[in-house]
């Protein structure tokens, strides 16, 4: 059958009356003719995917598109042709032979389930080829549900288009489109996607791009009477690959050193799976910023002249009996707010198409706003937005005019490709241009995903960012959205540009980040912040840093100043936890060297021996050069015999740490229950002004129940 002819018979089809079989009909028709269509052109590369459902509902359930598309069969072969490859492209791009559609589209023009097995995320779908495709029927009969359903989905329309922002979306719920289509529920995901990317009636703006696109998946084409493997491609979300932490032996490797860290994306990440029905990938845990998500009540130091004070206690390990946990906590000075020095802020905001999304850019204004609304009056606001080219849409203003840095941020409007670079070197120069001296000089990125236009590499952006930190003017990186984050780029820049790194998923996450913790968010007390610990082989056997994978140096790094590290805010806490193995314990994985020489004779005085460790802390001020030493050491007197008899808060962050390792899948936690750590955590609550622990508790609870399916 050519396309002339399903062209021909499209034409024909009355434009359906509402409230009518005939409204059914003709859409089980004209699937049937695209699906006919399909397997008779070859359409060129590059066409949108999802076309065809898009384009028959669309001309099915709007009367302007309806009557568009009747007028001349040239607007009708720029709908077809394009439809008509998109399962051709997709069968084909990796050499897979083409499935015969026409079975399907006999079904559908019967109102009958599709017998063909459907595709899940993350599962291949076996699509038997040798079942003798069946003559559709041009309009054979309807069952009665498949009126109901057609009928369904009018109504459904009908209610979008009267709502007062009905002129920004034609999209359908998935449930529904996949009940009239016969599709599973990951298919209709698929659709509904389709439907989103797919050209909309007058009146209706178009989504950028498909959220979660099909593919053939990349394996070699199976024999001709074999099966052929359909998958969903994979969430384009980017993060770092790092091995947990090893277990140490003290005999050989008794120091360990990282950079401080004080982001919390990760945590955000997490929650925001969790609370999507999926266990969060183990990639995205990063158990540090889980831990340093929360406020602590560690005790600070009483003047800024030594910016920080560490606490360190020593404890059963609630998952082994046979391990102790030596937590560290350090808690920063906190500037008070009538001395915070002034800020000059620059807004580098990501404005390109994908950002048109509700948890994407009118997400990313809302945040911004509740932070202009925290400045005093005196500080300076820029903003640059970047889309293939970047534009200065706000020169450096004082909040004082505030009206007018609101509406700068009410006026963004997503469009365009991505090209970051061009915008970081804009934002550095307006930051420069207005640049406080002794003040808090800060970048502050917003996006959803790469720099693809320009220099785009991590390694390139990562240069660009080392260049400009030498100019006194540090970087925060905010990200939003999902299904195109490169969290793995977010943390090389926010690492390298002397900042940090969050994930604003909600209104109440950029309340937390930008208003409630706007004092460590934005006022740095201490750059280049480093944590080393030596164990003393004569009380510790073995050590495994919990965390801090990303965060790793060399132990000669801690004393050269040229190294950076990770830096500091106004009150911020940062805390770090060892699991120990005390000498002579049956946990000891690692046997003694036969050949290894002893400690020198001094470690072994009185005065050294009833330590278990010893901690330093390196730092520098702001605007130095030298770096200054805090040390700490940790003797009998900072344990405790039993968990219970541990403070509160320590209780707590133990909690959150068995729960991001046991997320990350690490063997040490195998036997440990998210029951367990959710009983743990209750315990420990305290009073929980905000509700932060009382949602970390619903997420233990919901990571238990989506680990049992």
């Amino acid at each position: 059958m050519t396309v002339d002819k399903e062209l021909e018979k499209l034409s024909r089809l009355t434009p359906p009356a509402p409230d009518s079989e005939a409204r059914a009909r003709a859409l089980a028709a004209a699937m049937q003719a695209f699906d006919t269509a399909e397997n008779n052109v070859q359409a060129p590369q590059g066409n949108a995917k999802g076309w065809r459902q898009s384009s028959i509902i669309n001309w099915i359930w709007s009367p302007a598109m309806n009557k568009k598309f009747l007028a001349g069969s040239a607007l009708a072969t720029l709908l077809v042709i394009p439809a008509a490859g998109y399962l051709t492209i997709e069968l084909t791009r990796n050499g897979s032979p083409i499935v015969d559609q026409t079975e399907i589209a006999g079904n559908l023009s019967r109102g009958e389930a599709s017998k063909q097995p459907v595709a899940t995320a993350g599962q291949p779908v076996t699509v038997t080829p040798e079942i003798p495709p069946q003559a559709p029927a041009e309009n054979g009969p309807l069952t009665e549900q498949s009126v109901a359903d057609a009928q369904g989905l009018q109504d459904k329309e009908s209610q979008i288009l009267a709502k007062p922002d009905a002129g920004r979306t034609s999209e359908f719920d998935a449930d529904d489109i996949a009940a009239l289509t016969n599709k599973s529920e990951s298919s209709a995901a698929a659709l509904g996607a389709a439907k989103r990317s797919a050209p909309a009636a007058p009146g209706i703006a178009p989504q950028q791009q498909l959220a979660e696109p099909m593919a053939v998946a990349p394996s070699p084409a199976p024999p001709a009477d074999g099966p052929i493997q359909i998958q969903r491609d994979p969430v384009r979300e980017r993060f770092a690959n790092a091995a947990a932490n090893p277990i140490k032996s003290v005999a050989t490797d008794p120091v360990s050193t990282f950079s401080a860290d004080v982001d919390s994306a990760s945590y955000s990440f997490v929650r925001r799976s969790l609370t999507g029905g999926a266990m969060p990938d183990p990639q995205s845990v990063r158990v540090e910023e889980m831990i340093n998500y929360f406020p602590y009540g560690w005790p600070g130091p009483d003047n800024a002249d030594q910016p920080f004070k560490a606490t360190v206690t020593v404890m059963p390990t609630p998952w082994n009996h046979d391990t102790e946990l030596m937590h560290v906590a350090i808690k920063g000075y906190d500037i008070a707010p009538a001395t915070t020095p002034r800020a000059n802020l620059v807004f580098l905001i990501d404005v390109s198409g994908s950002m048109d999304e509700p948890d994407k850019l009118p997400l990313l204004k809302s945040a911004f706003r509740l932070l202009v609304n925290r400045l005093k009056a005196d500080d300076t606001v820029s903003i640059v937005t970047y889309a293939g080219n970047a534009g200065t849409v706000l020169a450096p203003t004082r909040v004082a005019e505030k009206s007018k840095i609101l509406s700068a941020i009410d006026g963004l409007e997503p469009g365009g490709s991505t090209g970051g670079a061009e915008g970081i070197e804009a934002a550095y120069d307006l930051a420069k241009q207005a640049f406080v001296k002794d003040g808090v000089n800060r970048v502050m990125l917003a996006t959803d995903g790469d720099f693809n236009v320009g220099p785009s590499s991590d390694e390139d952006l990562k240069r660009i960012i080392e260049e400009k930190r030498k100019d006194g003017i540090f970087l925060t990186v905010l990200g939003f959205g999902r299904g195109n984050l490169n969290d793995s780029l977010m943390q090389t820049l926010a690492q390298n540009g002397n900042g940090s790194a969050a994930y604003i998923d909600t209104l109440a996450e950029a309340q937390k980040t930008l208003v409630e913790e706007a004092g460590p968010t934005l006022f740095t007390i201490a750059s280049d912040v480093k944590f080393q610990v030596e164990f003393n082989p004569e009380r510790i056997a073995e050590y495994r840093l919990i965390g801090y994978e990303t965060r790793a140096l060399n132990r000669e790094d801690f004393n050269n100043d040229r190294v950076d590290a990770g830096d500091i805010g106004s009150g911020h806490s940062v805390t770090a936890i060892y699991e120990i193995t005390p000498k002579g314990s049956p946990a000891v994985m690692n046997d003694d060297l036969r050949y290894g020489d002893k400690a020198p004779a001094e470690t072994a005085d009185a005065a050294r021996q009833d330590e278990l460790a010893f901690v330093k802390m390196r730092y520098k001020r702001p605007g130095e050069d030298k770096s200054a030493i805090i040390t700490t050491p940790v003797n009998d007197s900072n344990a405790v015999a039993a968990v219970d008899a541990a403070p509160q808060d320590v209780r707590f962050s133990v909690a959150v740490a068995a729960f991001g390792q046991k997320l990350s899948r690490i063997a040490a936690l195998d036997s440990y229950s998210y029951q367990a750590i959710a009983d743990l955590a209750a315990a420990s609550r305290g009073t929980d002004s905000f509700g932060y622990r009382s949602d970390f508790l619903g997420l233990v609870r919901l990571a238990d129940g989506l680990s049992q399916r």
